[in-house]
């Protein structure tokens, strides 16, 4: 009986969440055409400067503190694990199903990046006001739980715009370089200018006695700094840290240091707090962004119905990976760090985001960055309609017997 009351705990969050994401389906059908594409754009962009940051700072402020910082710290090494695992998985589905070149960077990034913040931060909250929910009293549950749910949007952000846009980057690029190779002209193995080479680094400053004057006056302090940023600023474009910091990693940057700093703590979150009005308009406009971010889900899977021509293979190789494999190397994860104290035993709601951040759907930015690199953009809709059209049942079963588990 006890697995059968789970089974209804965990199935209800995951039903509000297709119930939502159909409704959103709707109303981009272009008869009805409420959340047609330019609109999806703007909202998108509301969600990410807006509702997103003020959502991720608020709950970060009012529940995180020096203490727990402490204690959060295996959350980052849990989320890189799904990634790396995730990629060695897809490697070796890519070699298995022998996947075309512009589809390679598609499927490592379907299988190594998950939605890590907006189905927990969906999920975790619904979770928390069920009746009879294993994680305590629901305000205090739903408190806890969307801080950690923001914690992991935060560094799933980071990891996806450093880690997963890099190697899609590659390997989108990968079939264009080969073709190339005998058109490389002379120029383009010359070294660059807007970086300087070794040379010019290391002749004055290895011998800036012996050099003549011409070398060391060509060549001052203020000329080395100049190619120094322009250095970083091209790995910088090339890692693009605009999107690493993106203003939901600021307002996770901005939350942590509301909530780890006591002077800050005190004058911005409590009922008693000089300028608690700051806090409290944070929080309600980041209430918006949950059932938003759920509606413009649904907008964007439809274009999948409209597109075929995916390979059967590949669409069951991905969903294995993040509906299968991944889920059981995430339990084998998170009950090693408990058994050798890396994660406290006495917090299931934590063990509980830590398991469900290896049995998430891929990360709906990975739609984008197809976009961006100008290939597999159908295919990617295709994948994502039929991962997150699958996740209502994969996240019911596996979400109980992930409450089992913890409690």
């Amino acid at each position: 009986m006890r697995v059968v009351h789970l089974f209804g705990i965990a199935s209800m969050p995951v039903l509000k969440v297709l119930i939502v994401t159909a409704l959103g389906s709707f109303l981009a059908l272009d008869g009805v055409n409420v959340l047609g594409a330019d609109a999806r754009k703007h909202i998108n962009q509301l969600v990410f400067y807006v509702l997103n940051p003020a959502l991720i700072g608020g709950n970060l402020a009012k529940t995180i503190t020096f203490e727990s910082i402490l204690l959060l710290w295996f959350m980052p090494v849990n989320i890189l694990i799904t990634f790396i695992v995730g990629s060695a998985l897809g490697w070796i589905l890519i070699k298995i199903t022998a996947t075309p070149q512009h589809l390679k960077g598609l499927v490592l990034g379907c299988c190594a990046a998950g939605n890590m913040g907006n189905m927990p931060l969906i999920i975790v909250p619904a979770l928390c006001k069920e009746t009879g929910s294993p994680f305590g009293p629901p305000h205090v549950c739903e408190a806890y739980g969307l801080a950690y749910a923001s914690l992991s949007l935060a560094i799933g952000a980071v990891y996806l715009w450093s880690y997963v846009y890099n190697m899609m980057r590659i390997l989108a690029n990968g079939d264009a370089n080969i073709k190339d190779t005998q058109e490389i002209s002379k120029e383009d193995l010359l070294p660059s200018k807007e970086c300087p080479d070794s040379a010019e680094f290391t002749i004055p400053l290895l011998h800036p006695a012996t050099e003549s004057d011409r070398i060391v006056q060509s060549l001052s302090w203020r000329q080395l700094w100049d190619k120094i940023k322009q250095c970083i600023g091209m790995i910088s474009k090339k890692l693009n840290l605009k999107a690493i910091f993106a203003p939901s990693t600021t307002g996770a940057i901005v939350g942590f240091i509301v909530g780890a700093v006591p002077q800050i703590r005190n004058l911005l979150v409590g009922a008693n707090a000089p300028l608690h009005v700051l806090e409290d308009s944070a929080s309600f406009v980041g209430d918006a962004a949950i059932p938003i971010v759920t509606l413009i889900v649904g907008g964007n899977l439809l274009k999948g119905l409209k597109v075929s021509g995916v390979r059967l293979s590949l669409i069951l190789g991905i969903l294995a990976v993040r509906y299968v494999l991944l889920p059981l190397v995430g339990i084998v994860t998170v009950k090693n760090a408990v058994r050798f104290g890396l994660v406290s035993s006495t917090d299931p709601l934590y063990q509980f985001i830590l398991l469900l951040q290896f049995a998430v759907p891929p990360a709906m930015n990975i739609g984008t960055m197809t976009q961006l690199f100008g290939t597999g953009q159908n295919e990617c809709s295709v994948i994502l309609l039929w991962t997150y059209g699958l996740a209502s049942v994969s996240l019911t079963l596996w979400s109980t017997l992930f409450l089992w588990m913890v409690t």
